[in-house]
């Protein structure tokens, strides 16, 4: 019996976040997380159990190239196999995980969203902070990445993130672009 993998959903829109916003992407969203952050807009009830072939037909039946692994938490369900299929069909494979498993090697890119500790990630490309007035720069220490970017929770406090970064030039405004404009 072929491994499956629980899968929330797959679309294809503009990435709206982080270093990558306005890239077309396919978005794989995987079911299942090991944290319950309040402001989650994953149904993790809803899955559909399919096959790394099957997912990596359905990813590839769109243009784009740059795929979105998403959650939940991907690193619960990610895995070689899946990799493989993906990379065989040409994608870039970006990842948006919390920082608390080990990210696979065959991914390009990994976008850190850390909520709590502890956290395994041992890379990141992009930290990316959902900031809630709390101390961000002791993250930088422990989650070293290369590109660091501040989003406001749900867009009720953009003016308190503009103001940080602003105070502490290293991080860059990500706002939810998707939602401001209206797509998924």
């Amino acid at each position: 019996m072929k491994k499956t993998y629980k899968v929330n959903e797959i679309f294809y829109s503009l990435q709206g976040e982080g270093y990558y916003t306005g890239t077309p992407a396919v978005f794989l969203r995987l079911s299942g997380c090991n944290l319950h952050c309040p402001f989650c807009d994953t149904d993790h009830a809803a899955a559909t159990p399919m096959t790394a072939e099957e997912i990596a037909d359905a990813v590839a039946a769109y243009p784009a190239r740059h795929l979105v692994i998403t959650g939940g938490e991907p690193t619960l369900q990610l895995d070689s196999d899946l990799l493989r299929a993906l990379k065989a069909r040409r994608f870039y494979v970006q990842i948006e995980t919390n920082g608390t498993g080990k990210v696979p090697p065959e991914v390009d890119w990994v976008t850190c969203s850390p909520k709590e500790g502890p956290w395994r990630v041992d890379r990141i490309d992009e930290l990316k902070i959902v900031f809630q007035s709390e101390d961000v720069e002791t993250l930088v220490d422990l989650l070293p990445a290369t590109h660091h970017f501040l989003q406001p929770c749900s867009g009720l406090n953009t003016a308190d993130v503009i103001a940080y970064c602003m105070e502490h030039p290293r991080w860059r405004l990500s706002l939810q672009t998707h939602k401001l404009i209206d797509i998924k």
